[in-house]
């Protein structure tokens, strides 16, 4: 990613507007499940069992250097297409060629779906190559080996509420409340994205940069959707594709280090990004999180549009996509320096983010751990084949 230059406050305002209006035709607004005090707790603590150090587990795995078309990337690759296969979700590599300024690399975008066949999707992202330097070595620990670790930990955490509303649809007996509709809440589910060549391997420009991202999104704008898919059957013209799918793009970057400082640079999604805040504002005052942090991480004024950061969203906002970007500014200070490695990571700080995003996720999504065992008169399980007259009390959202 690159920060690019700020421009002068009036200047920015008077462009803020046409981008707005031109990159917002896809945001749909859509309310998130209000989860109980207890619901937060029981998803921030499913399993698997929070990290005891910062190079175990997955970040073992991702703390090397891992530069596209290199040897070491293409292990990354494989490892996460077995973490992903082992869950059950569905596996798609968007594989390349592209010339750089190194020659031709190869570069494979990796995506994770839960539910193919749903008609809409959360996209969660990061970037899993690093960047290319001339003596090697470097890894990137917060550019973006953990955020790509949050992102298996957030999909390892929630699968198995997944896969038991999938067996409740598939049962004919979703839940039904007056502020939960789980068939409803099941049109949308969880996407994951790692792109490759996020990085410039010379200096960063629009065409030496976002390499995986810039494909993928090429890709989707031209890739109809098939006449059965709901939204073709709504409106044929334009003809939805697959970027029509997507609800929002959920960027992670540069996260890890200790003191971040986030901040919305999408009106859109600023919504969302306020969603994300009172997320961890509960789970401070739950004590969920570890004592010593910086309390507040998210920024209460929104910055301007854009923010001045270009990153892999950027291919996908001038295509209209909504983009929540959480990127820390300032950015570390061992941002592209050698020293971007595990010894850069704060242990409670990669714990908190692990439990914001399962539980804001969780909230999108309309997942709770402890649905399917309602207490009684608060989930009433709903049979497809009953008549509608017996839920007439319940009020749909």
């Amino acid at each position: 990613m690159r920060l690019r230059l700020r421009l002068a406050p009036l200047l920015l305002l008077l462009l803020a507007a046409p981008l707005v209006a031109a990159f917002s035709s896809r945001a749909r607004r859509r309310d998130f499940r209000a989860l109980t005090d207890s619901q937060i707790a029981a998803v921030a603590t499913l399993p698997p069992a929070e990290w005891d150090a910062v190079d175990t587990g997955h970040l073992a795995h991702l703390l090397v250097p891992r530069v596209s078309g290199s040897e070491n990337n293409t292990l990354v690759q494989a490892y996460l297409s077995s973490v992903f296969t082992k869950l059950g979700w569905h596996e798609d590599k968007d594989n390349f060629k592209q010339q750089t300024p190194l020659g031709e690399i190869e570069f494979t975008n990796l995506i994770y779906t839960f539910d193919p066949d749903a008609p809409r999707k959360l996209v969660l992202s990061a970037h899993f190559d690093s960047k290319w330097f001339k003596e090697g070595g470097f890894i990137g620990a917060t550019d973006s080996s953990a955020p790509c670790a949050t992102l298996i930990d957030v999909a390892e955490a929630l699968t198995p509420l997944l896969q038991k509303r999938k067996e409740r649809l598939a049962a004919g007996t979703p839940l039904l409340s007056a502020g939960h509709d789980e068939e409803d809440a099941a049109q949308t589910t969880l996407q994951i994205i790692f792109f490759d060549g996020e990085e410039a391997f010379h200096e960063w420009t629009d065409t030496d940069s976002v390499y995986g991202s810039r494909h993928l999104a090429e890709k989707w704008d031209a890739e109809y959707l098939p006449p059965s898919h709901d939204f073709v059957r709504r409106r044929l013209n334009p003809r939805p594709t697959v970027l029509d799918t997507v609800d929002v793009l959920v960027l992670l970057d540069l996260l890890g280090a200790p003191r971040p400082s986030i901040t919305s640079y999408y009106r859109d999604t600023d919504w969302m990004f306020l969603e994300l805040a009172a997320t961890d504002d509960k789970l401070r005052a739950a004590g969920l999180v570890e004592s010593g942090l910086k309390p507040q991480w998210f920024s209460k004024y929104f910055g301007f549009q854009g923010g001045g950061i270009d990153d892999d969203h950027r291919p996908f906002l001038h295509k209209g996509v909504p983009i929540l970007h959480l990127i820390t500014s300032p950015f570390p200070a061992v941002w592209h320096r050698m020293s971007d490695n595990k010894d850069a990571l704060d242990l409670a700080v990669l714990r908190r983010w692990n439990r914001i995003m399962r539980v804001w996720t969780a909230g999108y999504l309309g997942l709770a751990a402890d649905d399917g065992a309602p207490p009684p008169g608060t989930e009433t399980p709903r049979n497809n084949a009953s008549p509608r007259s017996t839920t007439d009390e319940l009020v749909r959202p």
